[in-house]
């Protein structure tokens, strides 16, 4: 098949094309960074020429605004609708995050949620895959705040899955047929992410002092199990632990 990823650059986007390609598939990247403009649409046609499926793990923008990040994804997904339906691909699948219709405080939350509503009104068949977040997400979240030596960290408990993990399932989905909405994708042991973040940095030899706290990207509405998976979800095997075995 020839499948076109949205978002290949990044670390899930790189991970997917390596993925689909051990497995003799034909992958056409989709970046800004490779003259490919979902904002504007520039270069979208010309990419998705030939394309049977895609992929999209695409990132939001950096900021904390609602409006512009609902706006920021509504557009881009409209776009990359728009071209795929010119082009005839058959089937679009998005990765999503468990848990993002229990949580209305966070910009990033409310983007993915227009997103998902724009593919499901769409005229491209679709498969939307929410998963549970990844296994270096707790150091990343860390890096956001850390300020001389310390960081501020929300106390969530997560269940979280290995992002070569993630590029596996997204490779099988994808080249099957359209589902709908998947069912929840997550790894197999619920997590602290302060002891995450905590033990990530340990193996990575960087020292940080972290203070947990809930903010404004990660609020108590957040709490207890809101961003677990839901019953019947389909469970990846990499272990936390394995995965840091590797950071060290």
């Amino acid at each position: 098949m020839r499948i076109a990823i949205a978002g290949a650059t990044g670390n899930i986007g790189a991970l997917t094309v390596a993925a689909l390609e051990r497995n003799g598939h034909d992958v056409v990247r989709i970046s800004r960074s490779l003259g490919v403009d979902l904002v504007t649409g520039d270069g979208l046609d010309e990419a998705l020429t030939g394309v049977d499926a895609v992929v999209d793990v695409t990132n939001g923008p950096a900021t904390t605004d609602r409006d512009e990040t609902v706006a920021y994804f509504g557009t881009t997904t409209r776009n990359l609708l728009a071209a795929e339906q010119r082009a005839g691909v058959r089937h679009h699948v998005l990765l999503s995050i468990v848990g993002i219709d229990r949580v209305e405080g966070n910009a990033h939350y409310a983007g993915k949620r227009e997103q998902q509503r724009v593919i499901a009104e769409g005229a491209v068949p679709w498969t939307i895959v929410p998963m549970t977040q990844f296994h270096d997400f707790a150091a990343m979240v860390a890096s956001w705040t850390e300020q001389d030596g310390v960081a501020m960290i929300a106390p969530l408990l997560v269940q979280p899955i290995a992002p070569a993990d993630v590029a596996d399932v997204l490779a099988e989905i994808v080249t099957g047929e359209p589902q709908g909405r998947h069912a929840d994708v997550a790894g197999p042991e619920t997590q602290d992410l302060v002891d995450m973040a905590r033990r990530t940095n340990e193996a990575r030899g960087h020292a940080v002092k972290l203070v947990p706290t809930w903010s404004s990207l990660f609020g108590p509405e957040m709490a207890g199990d809101v961003m677990l998976p839901a019953e019947g979800a389909r469970i990846a095997p990499t272990t936390f632990d394995q995965w840091l075995a590797e950071q060290r």
